[in-house]
């Protein structure tokens, strides 16, 4: 099995503040993970790293067979869909979701003056089908609801074929049908052949989209747990992550979690 992304020994501090500490983690062909953990985990830190936008203060990194300071990381980010909320904020309002999704081939937000063939103008509008996006296409970006605009980040994504797919709380923001249509969307990705390895970040159990593989647990910037799904989805380790007592329970393999009842005296 290839490796797709390994993490030895890593930390990252910021001054006297440790934002990561000791972190190892591997990817492997074929496995989706989700990166779970309360606010100031570590989550969206780790996901910057493993998309090549932030080096740790020490460890090594090893991604899509390059290693992390050897190599020039503009070579390495059109191998790497990202989607975070980040994007939004730089995409003008008049730029249509087309142009959004189609202007990710050349690394750009928004087509300027660059040439398109129409092979790539039918890969972006397919794409967009794909996520249920397609009637989109040309509507501008100030226009878009939230649930919208989450599925043309994600589709802009996945344009350049990505063999790394990072997701940062890609649900967050979204009503429950937005959010349950973007799962399901998600799901379908993962599933279709030649799909890319994925890693989700949240914080809510119920955003794990079914297809999920896999779960690294943090808390305080340190792991702990990780590894397949249901061996780190459980009352114990999501209790340790959280300092919560918490129940969780899974219907049609969705996750959902609750406060535990107290022990009767």
């Amino acid at each position: 099995m290839t490796t797709v992304l390994a993490l030895d020994d890593v930390s990252l501090h910021r001054g006297t503040t440790q934002i990561l500490s000791h972190v190892s983690w591997r990817v492997e062909e074929g496995q989706h993970w989700v990166l779970l953990g309360p606010n100031g985990a570590g989550k969206t830190t780790i996901a910057r790293i493993a998309a090549a936008r932030l080096f740790p203060s020490s460890g090594v990194v090893d991604l899509l067979d390059e290693r992390m300071g050897r190599v020039d990381l503009s070579e390495l980010h059109p191998r790497i869909g990202l989607c975070s909320s980040a994007l939004a904020g730089h995409v003008q309002g008049s730029e249509t979701a087309l142009s959004v999704v189609l202007s990710a081939s050349y690394g750009r937000i928004g087509v300027w003056r660059e040439q398109y063939d129409d092979l790539d103008v039918e890969r972006a509008r397919a794409i967009l089908a794909a996520l249920g996006a397609g009637p989109l296409a040309g509507r501008a970006w100030g226009r878009l609801s939230s649930g919208e605009r989450k599925r043309v980040e994600i589709a802009r994504a996945l344009m350049p074929d990505p063999e790394l797919l990072i997701l940062d709380e890609p649900a967050s923001g979204l009503d429950v049908a937005g959010r349950e249509q973007l799962l399901t969307a998600l799901t379908d990705i993962v599933g279709a052949p030649g799909a890319p390895s994925v890693v989700l970040v949240t914080h809510h159990l119920e955003e794990i989209p079914v297809g999920w593989t896999h779960a690294l647990a943090l808390r305080e910037g340190r792991v702990v747990a990780q590894g397949p799904l249901e061996g780190v989805v459980t009352d114990e380790v999501m209790t340790a992550t959280f300092d919560l007592p918490l129940a969780v329970s899974t219907d049609r393999g969705r996750y959902t979690a609750r406060g535990a009842p107290p022990p009767r005296p």
